[in-house]
């Protein structure tokens, strides 16, 4: 696998990711900074499972989206009756939690060394067909009446509410289905890397998904993908001046949001614009 390929993998999975970080953020409206909690969740489960009690690779994946998205729920059901930037402050607590948990857990984690030996299993075809899938499952959640539901606790929460909406049920499942999605990432990185570490999910990783679906436009789920091929491969092509790749990475940021604040498609999707032609 050549350096092309390794780059529409690393595409794939954060993808993936993002797809469930714009689904918490940008459809249901709550604001996120601790989604690599999630994916570091699924990583560790996939690389536990495999190396150490032999269990084939696709069923890890599983595994490891379903743990994140079964903690996320957990999670979710008491945070969210936090309101605004108070969920954000903490998920923030989240991710941090949840890197010094792996940090420590030294019997099942190897502690901040980091995790080695795991199956490369996260090849270009299978990187692709987890990508395709899970695309078009979120397509169809969100043009559903639970996409619809999402959709109406963003835009106003007590409204909806009075509309006869389980407010408080529809943004825990936004936050479980977001937790799966990062958990297949999570799992399909580590499948990519053959190593993982803490660091890998700290609050840096969190913050680069986030802005993905900022950049994107909230409420658009071809924009968040468009902002993610973007950014990776800007902070990817760029490696080999890593000096000035941040400050390159922190420019097209804050070119886009003084250019177009809504971010580069807003609400609007690439297929929607070509019905209307």
């Amino acid at each position: 696998m050549g350096y092309i390929g390794g780059i529409i993998i690393l595409l794939c999975i954060n993808s993936i990711a993002v797809m469930g970080v714009s689904l918490l953020t940008g459809f249901t409206g709550i604001f996120s900074l601790g989604h690599a909690a999630y994916m570091a969740l699924g990583a560790y489960t996939a690389g536990i499972l495999t190396v150490e009690h032999g269990v084939h690779w696709f069923l890890a994946i599983l595994a490891g989206g379903l743990l994140a998205m079964v903690v996320a729920y957990l999670i979710g059901i008491p945070t969210l009756k936090l309101m605004g930037d108070y969920y954000a402050i903490a998920s923030i607590g989240l991710v941090e939690s949840i890197r010094l948990i792996l940090e420590n857990w030294q019997s099942v984690t190897r502690g901040a060394r980091g995790y080695p030996g795991i199956e490369g299993f996260t090849t270009l075809p299978v990187a692709v067909a987890f990508f395709l899938v899970m695309a078009i499952v979120m397509v169809h959640l969100i043009n559903s009446r639970y996409g619809r539901a999402f959709k109406a606790c963003r835009d106003d929460y007590l409204a909806a509410s009075l509309m006869g909406y389980n407010t408080a049920r529809y943004r825990v499942l936004s936050l479980a289905v977001s937790g799966f999605y990062c958990g297949v990432a999570g799992a399909l990185l580590a499948g990519f890397m053959s190593f993982i570490q803490p660091v890998m999910f700290d609050m840096m990783k969190s913050t680069e998904l986030t802005s993905m679906v900022v950049f994107g436009g909230l409420g658009s789920l071809s924009g968040t993908l468009l902002a993610s091929v973007i950014i990776t491969l800007v902070t990817e092509l760029f490696r080999p001046i890593s000096q000035y790749r941040m400050l390159i990475y922190g420019g097209v940021l804050v070119a886009i949001m003084v250019l177009r604040p809504e971010g580069i498609m807003g609400s609007k999707e690439l297929w929607n614009l070509r019905r209307k032609r």
